[in-house]
This record gives C-alpha cells, structure tokens and sequence, in this order.
C-alpha cells in the first residue's frame, strides 16, 4: 500500500472525504476501514451507534505523532458488509475479523483501542490472540471477565432490582427497536448522542431499563438539537450513514450476547494479562451500573497501566474530550505499541 499523507494537512477532520479509505475481504465479508499515517500500527474500533469516523480526532492526534492509524466499520456498520443471520455477528466473528484486517495489512501485531462495541471485540480480540495483540486500551466501556451466568439470566436480576427492561434485553426481539430508531433516523440518533453525554441532565439523561409501556425512544430522548461538542456537519455524518441500512444489522451485534457467552466458555476466569488502560467519563449513564467493573479492573486486567474519569464527560468520550483520550492513546501507544 502506498505511505498515506500526514492527516495534518486537512482543513477539516469532521469531512470523512478527507480520509483515505480503503475496502479489504476478510472472512468473506468487505471491510471498510480508513487508513492514516505511517509508524507502529494501531486499530481503533467503534462502538454503536458509531462508525470508524468517531475516531476522526485520534485518527488525526496518532497519525501525527508517528502511527499508522487503522479505523475499521465493524461488521454490520458503515460501508462494512452486513450479512443476514444474526449468528453472524458473534464476538468471536468480529474478532476474526481484526485478525484478518492484521493479515492484510501485512503487520506482525497492532495494538488495539476499544470504544463501547468495540471495547468488547478488542479485549476478547487480546484474550485469544495475545501473541498479536499486545496492549490493549478501553474507552468508555470496563469489559470486565466472562460472566459467572448467561447475560440474560444477569439482566433478569437487574430488573428486578430496578425495573423495566435493560436495554440489552429491550434490543433482542428481531423487528422491534430497529423500526422504533429506523422510524425518524435523524431524532433517534439525535436523542441517543445528547441522552448518553455528560451534557444531558435530568430527564434528558439516558435511562438504562425501558419501562412497561415505554419504547427505547422514550429513554433516549430527542432534545430537538445536536449536541454542542458533536456539531451539524459530524452528526450529518452519522444521519448519512444511517440512513442508509439503519439499526437492524448493529443491533444483532446485541441479539448475540448469549450465544457469546455460549462460545467462550475456554476464557472463564482468564485475565488479559497485556498492558492496558482505561478512560472513560464521569458523567456516563453507564457508569451507574459499571462501577463495580470500574473499581475490580486491576484483578481483570492485572497489567492495568491507568485507568481514568473525565469529569462532565459521557459514554461519548472520543468526541465529547477528543484533546484528553487522543492524548491518553499518545501516551499509551508510544510507552507499548510495536516498535519498528
């Protein structure tokens, strides 16, 4: 592949024209990723409702300071292929698929950065291929180890503890979200940006478990604007991208987690033993429940280098504090990426 241009030259990192991308096969489906720099590689993976382009920031800031920067759309998402069975989109398919993009990028290892979604396919992605993998990074999103019951029977717990449905357990039924967020493109990820960032308050603020009668509009709800820290031209982005296929193949990345939970049984109890770090917000809605994750890290992780909450800041910190986690991954990827 020819050397891609330094990302500093652009004028505008919210243009997604600006970036090189490119499309690979890999286990039989196209993958789209965009492609920056040149240097020790580093794969950055998304979260939902995301694509590669909730990177533009730490695409730019690592670029810069010498990586070559991968960004991925994550099966299901963007330009990536969208295949039609739901067991398609298994942790360990997505994971394969990391694997399969090293290979064609003709790199002996990469040190990956997991964003939500994307937290979870890098850290079972370091799990299984430590000998490829070896520093990880979580943003926003404590993966903490296999847990001890099927999620399922886990979210039956919660809510009886707080009531209503989790939304991992509200996004399982086939048909069901997908035509409530497909419905008005724009509101739905207008309310889900602005409900799930530390500018929301009140009522505004996501709840996590959707109540008898509610849909999962009704605790996401749109504020009628775009978030100040995203902007019209990034949200366009999204809309765009969105519009497209809509919410049915991200969502059956949630419609596995069972069936996850079936296949890696062989990983009970196993920690990810590379260094790694953390950093999320203070003021994300998750973090309600993932304190616990947060706070047991070191015993999960035991080659914890950092772990970090950025006050007033949401589930969307790579965009709400693109200056704190692009100087977070600096720091991270130049202490233990791959050396040249």
């Amino acid at each position: 592949m020819s050397k891609a241009p330094i990302i500093g030259a652009m004028r505008n990192v919210n243009d997604p024209a600006a970036f090189n991308h490119r499309t690979i096969e890999a286990n039989g489906l196209a993958i789209h990723y965009v492609e920056e720099g040149a240097g020790p590689l580093v794969i950055l993976l998304h979260g939902f409702p995301y694509t590669w382009f909730e990177w533009r920031h730490q695409i730019a800031a690592l670029s810069e300071a010498g990586f070559r920067v991968v960004a991925p759309d994550i099966r299901g998402f963007g330009e990536s292929g969208k295949p039609d069975p739901v067991e398609d989109y298994t942790l360990l398919h997505s994971a394969g698929d990391v694997v399969a993009l090293l290979a064609a990028l003709d790199e002996p290892g990469a040190l990956l950065v997991g964003h939500d979604l994307g937290a979870w396919i890098a850290a079972y992605a370091a799990r299984l291929r430590p000998d490829l993998f070896p520093a990880l990074a979580l943003i926003s999103t404590v993966v903490g180890p296999r847990e001890a019951q099927r999620p399922s029977t886990g979210w039956a717990a919660l809510e009886a503890q707080f009531g209503g449905k989790s939304h991992h357990h509200y996004f399982q039924q086939p048909g069901l979200a997908e035509a409530q967020l497909d419905a008005d493109i724009t509101k739905s990820l207008r309310g889900i940006h602005f409900a799930i960032s530390g500018q929301a308050t009140g009522a505004q603020r996501w709840r996590l478990f959707v109540r008898p009668g509610e849909t999962v509009l009704d605790v996401l709800p749109d504020p009628g604007f775009t978030p100040s820290w995203l902007g019209e031209e990034a949200f366009g982005e999204y809309v765009r991208q969105y519009s497209k296929a809509g919410f049915v193949a991200p969502l059956a990345h949630y419609r596995c987690r069972d069936r996850n939970w079936d296949l890696t049984a062989a990983l009970a109890g196993q920690p990810v033993t590379q260094p790694a770090m953390f950093i999320g917000g203070a003021a994300d809605p998750v973090m309600d429940l993932m304190h616990p994750l947060y706070d047991a890290m070191e015993e999960t992780y035991p080659g914890l280098v950092s772990k970090t909450l950025l006050e007033n800041v949401g589930h969307s910190a790579p965009e709400e504090a693109p200056e704190a986690v692009s100087n977070a991954l600096v720091a991270f990827c130049t202490a233990y990426g791959l050396k040249h």
